[in-house]
Parts: C-alpha cells; structure tokens; sequence
C-alpha cells in the first residue's frame, strides 16, 4: 500500500522550518552525540542544510530558481533560524560548517519583493555580530565565522554598528594571531570595514582618530611580521587616498610621529613595503600647508632622502610612479628651514 501514498516534495519554507526544529534540537542537547535518534537528527541536518545550499546556489544540472530562494529567504529570516545556526555552528561536521557558512553568505544578497531583508533582521539581532567577531578567538571556527561576517558587513548598518563596536580594538590583535590563515582571513575583514562604506568610514575615523591611528601605527606599521607591516601600509594609502577621507588625511600627514614611521618605512629592506610607503610619503611632502616641525624634520634628512628616491627604482616601467618621484623630490629639493612658533 506504501506505494500509493507518495510522500510529496518538500518547499523551501518546509526544509528551513525543519532545519530550524533539528537545529532547536541540537541546541539543546548535550555535545556528545550517543543515541541512534541524536546520530540520525545529525545526520538529517547536514542533509537539509545542503538542500538549503542548493536551492541558493543551484547545482551542476540547474540554474537557482529565483521564487524558491525568495521563499527559502522570507521563512529563514522569520523567526531566529539565523541565531541558531550561528550557534550549533561548532557542533557541526566540517562539511555541514562549510554548506552553512555559504548559506549564510547567500542569505545576505537576496532580495524579497525589491529589500534585503536580512539586513533589517540583522539591525534587530546586532548582538550576532559580537559572536562572530569573538569567533576569531576560536580556531576551529574563525574562517567560518569570518566569512560570515564580511557578508553581513555589505549591510551599511552592520558595518557601522561593528565600527562603534568596542569590539572593533579586537582586530588589531587578530590581525596578528600566529595562526596565517586566521591572520590573513581578519585582515581582510578589517579592510572590508575600512573601505567599503566610505561615508560610515569617514564617520568612524573622525570620531575615533586618536585611539585609533595610535593602535594603527604601534601594533599594525610598526610590528614585527613583514606580512602586517606590508599589509598594514598598502591598507593605509588606501584609506588616505581616498577623497571620502580628505579631512583625515589632513590630520594623518601633519603629525611628526606619523612621518617618522613612514621614513621608516621608505627604508624597508622590502621593495613592496618601500612602494607602498612612498604613497603615503608623498601626501606629507605634497601638503601644501606643512607644519613647522614637519618642515624642520624634512630639511633635516634632506640630502638622505633625496639619495633614498633617486636611488629608488622600481621593476616594471611606471610613468606615474616615476612622475610622482620627481615631484616629491622638487618638493623636498625645495624646502627651506621655517622658524618654528612657540
């Protein structure tokens, strides 16, 4: 008779209401799995969640059908199905963590009727944010955790809440964890942070300047992994350079303890981190409007810095390179002592 009652096929709706009950499930029981019912309710989450992954992404045989992913968005942001997994995440298996983390990243760029409504869950629920932060912490989890977390900062709100964040601070130490991968992976969300909603950015460092740029230069400039120097310096030009930031380039280029740093860096053993901190060296000597003591600092190491740039090549022909060299070293060549006020 079983025949005749074929089982029909499960919605998007239903696969997120019964991932969310097995997640509920597994948030409530203990870590370790010994019952045959624990090992099967596993092993039907994995499963589900795979689903999810290929109803988002589609699979080799078929494109994603935009009105299931609209369906499978509107039920997974309902109720909290995103909290839940954040939160089972560790008890997962490493395939089930991967499938999740995608999801998850999926989740953040589709639209229901016109409106990412993940992010108006995300401004209700920005506590989730503290988690994935602290998740760097945690080496089983952090590139999950991280990836998830670049993909909810696309959200403007979210970027800014995580900039305000006390939280914040944290990067400057996990950006030099001595684990590489971990490194590397809140390094790039760090600069995620940094440049992708210039307005919510330029906020941030004018509000937060001084303790910021003070951890920026010690822990970041002036530490001493090669990798972060370089990573740190090339991030830098980047927030400098561009025009949202204007005002703070300002302030950055008039502070003698930022152009010592950079001298420092123009004479790097590393021709990328030489590269790097020559355009940023060149807003100091650019500005037109120098204080004193960063006048009195230039004409001091005048004739040392002018042999520095002539003797600086770089290996490909650059036109622009070579253009800016010139100038800077006119402006440099030009510099006279000025009296300093009291």
């Amino acid at each position: 008779m079983k025949g005749l009652f074929k089982s029909k096929p499960r919605t998007p709706p239903d696969i997120v209401r019964q991932t969310r009950d097995l997640l509920l499930f597994v948030d409530r029981s203990p870590g370790v799995r010994e019952s045959k019912r624990e090992e099967k309710q596993m092993s039907e989450l994995f499963k589900n969640i795979r689903e999810l992954k290929q109803i988002l992404y589609g699979n080799s045989e078929s494109e994603p059908v935009s009105e299931a992913c609209a369906q499978l968005t509107q039920e997974f942001f309902k109720e909290d199905s995103l909290r839940l997994l954040i939160k089972c995440l560790p008890k997962l298996n490493l395939e089930a963590r991967k499938d999740a983390t995608q999801v998850v990243a999926n989740l953040q760029r589709q639209q229901v009727q016109f409106k990412l409504i993940a992010s108006d869950y995300l401004e209700k629920n920005m506590d989730l944010m503290d988690i994935l932060i602290v998740g760097y912490e945690n080496t089983d989890m952090a590139l999950h955790y991280g990836a998830m977390l670049r993909e909810c900062i696309r959200h403007q709100i979210v970027a800014k809440y995580v900039l305000n964040s006390p939280r914040m601070k944290n990067f400057f130490d996990y950006i030099q964890l001595p684990n590489f991968d971990i490194a590397a992976d809140a390094a790039a969300t760090f600069k995620e942070l940094l440049t992708r909603h210039k307005s919510t950015v330029a906020e941030f460092l004018s509000k937060n300047y001084e303790w910021f740029f003070a951890e920026y230069n010690s822990k970041l400039l002036e530490s001493s992994n090669y990798i972060t120097r370089r990573q740190a310096v090339k991030l830098l030009g980047d927030i400098l350079l561009d025009r949202s930031n204007s005002a703070i380039m300002t302030r950055y280029v008039s502070s003698r303890d930022n152009l010592r740093i950079l001298m420092n860096l123009l004479r790097e053993s590393s021709k990328s981190i030489q590269i790097e901190a020559f355009h940023v060296f060149k807003l100091f000597a650019a500005n037109q409007n120098k204080p004193a003591d960063i006048v009195g600092i230039l004409v001091a190491n005048k004739s040392k810095l002018l042999r520095l740039l002539d003797d600086f090549k770089i290996d490909k022909e650059d036109e622009q390179f070579e253009a800016d060299k010139a100038q800077v070293m006119r402006e440099i060549a030009a510099l006279e002592p000025r009296e300093q006020r009291s």
